[in-house]
Formats: C-alpha cells, structure tokens, sequence
C-alpha cells in the first residue's frame, strides 16, 4: 500500500510509527499498530505485513532504517513498542502496566484533535465563517428604567437584530425632549441612514413646511412649539425595503420609553408602518384618519407620510386637515371619543 507524505504525517501526530523496509522507497511506508491478542495467539507482530521481515530482524539488519515517531508523548509510544518485541520478557513492564501506558496513548478525542489541525487551514475557517455573531439587546424592562441619556446611549449600541450590520448611524430622534407634539414616521431612509437625523431630504423639506405652518418647528422655541421627531425604527432597512414584524417589534421599546419621557401632549403618526405599529391595526390610513385615536392615553391623530404626499399631490389636503385636527386637539385638552 502506497502512502502520501500528509498521510504519513497524520500518522506520526497520531503517534503511530511508520516502518519502512530496507528494500522499500519511503513511499511504501506501513503504519505499525498495537499488537492484539490474537495476533500474539498465531505469533505474527502487530502491524506488519505477511511475509514481511520483523522489526527485530529489520533493527538488527539495517539500523538505518527510517522509523518515525511522533513528537507526543514520546515515552508511552517507546514503551509500547518495547512491550511489544518482547511480552513478558525479563525487565519488561507487567503486563498491567502494559495496558496503563497503552491506554495513555492516542485516543479517539486525541486523533480527532491531530485530523482538524492536519487538515487545510481553509477547512476551518469555512466553519468559523458559518457562526454568527451574538447580538445582545436589553430587555423590555431594562429599557422601560431608562433615562433620556442612558437611553439614547442604548440605541446607539443596540444590536438586537441584523439592521445593525449594515447601518451606518442609529437615528434616535430630533427635537425637545419635552416637546408637546411628538411626530413619529417610519423607518430611516438612505439621508437619514447617513446623517442620524429622521425626516431629511424632501420629506423632511416638506414637513418643515407643514410644521411652520403651525407655528411649530423641530428646533427652535419652548416646549409647546417645537415637535419631538422619531422613528418606529431606529436603523434604516437595506434598500429602503418594507421593515419586517420582528423589526418593529425590536424596536417598540425604545419608542414606547420615548413616549414615557417625552410625556406629550398629541402624537401625529405619520405612514402606515407608524400607524400600524402603535395602533396594532391593520386598517388603511384612509380608514384611520380623521378621528382622534389614544395610545398610553395620549391623544393620537393619522395622517399620510410626507414621502407619500410628494408622490400624491392631491392628498396633501387631507393631511393638513389632519394636522388641524391634531392641533385643535390640543388647544382642547383632548381628543374627542373614536368612532366605533
């Protein structure tokens, strides 16, 4: 049988000793294993081939003979061979402590362990690659405790979900922290991916318009004319795809523990991914607008997001009608019942 350099190899970290005959190139190498009881029976040596030359007559032939050995454990491997030229013989170990070394040998974990490092470094990094990574996020609880600081912190580092590995900034919100209007749209698009801020580009250059018209602003003034701006989502889903249930889901905490600090209020849900999450319906806007909804017991008013209003012009309309609504809800103090 013809044996490879890397099979020999393995072999030897295996701790199996390779005989080669002195007639024979190394390429017809043998392994010698452990003798067996039965081969002791019919007086063959272990591991040699019928009608091979024995190792002793091979020692004392040629002692240039290649023999390899593996490099551990070196001394349980020479005793074993030791035992095996000669059992029971005068100064040879009992053959109880035949057995204890024999059993400190290669086992099934040892050859197991000496295989995964004698195989290509590819093989393993091929297994490595198939592990994902753990993704730590707090708990509902642990986020319900939070302050503003902490909990702007916690977005920031949040990896809850794969929306973390190709963000490029978490966008946490814009405004007064305790602002009495809070808008909430839909997930961060390509701008606010970039600039960590919700509502940029031209539907954001939109809302503005729809807020000055209120006498409101995200940035400017006291409390009661500025807005809190976010998001039900906190990162931007790839290629401005729909956001997916368990997202929204990932992401509830951090807008309900908003809310709770912000204390505002009227909130304008803005899209049907927004209103839909804080609703927990799946009606149409069409059907959801025009009244006055709750959510934790702060008056809530529908209307259509900015980015659709570009795209449907003659809906803006009915989105400012909404906006009033919102706003006469307030100077009111509340919101008047929804319809059944």
């Amino acid at each position: 049988m013809s044996w490879s350099d890397r099979q020999r190899r393995m072999l030897e970290a295996m701790g199996l000793k390779i005989w080669v005959p002195p007639s024979v190139g190394a390429a017809q190498a043998v392994p010698v294993g452990e003798a067996s009881g039965a081969d002791a029976a019919d007086g063959e040596t272990a591991g040699v081939r019928p009608g091979a030359v024995p190792r002793e007559r091979v020692a004392a032939q040629a002692p240039s003979a290649a023999v390899a050995v593996a490099e551990r454990p070196r001394a349980p491997v020479q005793a074993r061979a030791a035992d095996r030229a000669a059992p029971g013989s005068a100064g040879g170990p009992p053959p109880a402590q035949a057995q204890t070394e024999r059993a400190a040998g290669p086992t099934a974990e040892r050859a197991a362990d000496v295989l995964s490092r004698a195989l290509p470094a590819a093989v393993g990094d091929a297994v490595g690659a198939t592990t994902q990574a753990d993704r730590t996020g707090l708990s509902r609880q642990a986020i319900a405790s939070l302050d503003w600081d902490g909990l702007r912190d916690a977005v920031s580092q949040c990896r809850a979900c794969g929306l973390c590995e190709t963000r490029k900034n978490t966008v946490f919100g814009v405004g007064h922290s305790q602002a009495h209007w809070m808008i909430i749209g839909e997930a961060p698009g390509e701008q606010e991916d970039l600039q960590g801020e919700p509502f940029v580009g031209p539907a954001g250059k939109l809302l503005d318009n729809m807020l000055r018209a209120l006498g409101l602003s995200r940035g400017e003034g006291p409390p009661e004319q500025q807005v809190f701006i976010a998001n039900t989502l906190k990162c931007r889903p790839p290629r401005n795809r729909n956001p997916d249930p368990a997202e929204l889901a990932q992401c509830e905490p951090f807008l309900q523990r908003q809310i709770e600090l912000i204390q505002p209020r009227i909130i304008l849900a803005m899209g049907r991914f927004a209103v839909q999450q804080l609703l927990q319906s799946q009606e149409a806007i069409g059907r959801l607008r025009g009244r006055v909804h709750r959510y934790q017991g702060v008056p809530l008013v529908v209307t259509y997001h900015p980015a659709y209003l570009l795209r449907n012009l003659p809906d803006k309309a009915r989105a400012w009608e909404d906006l009033c609504l919102a706003r006469q809800t307030l100077a009111s103090g509340g919101g008047r019942p929804e319809a059944e």
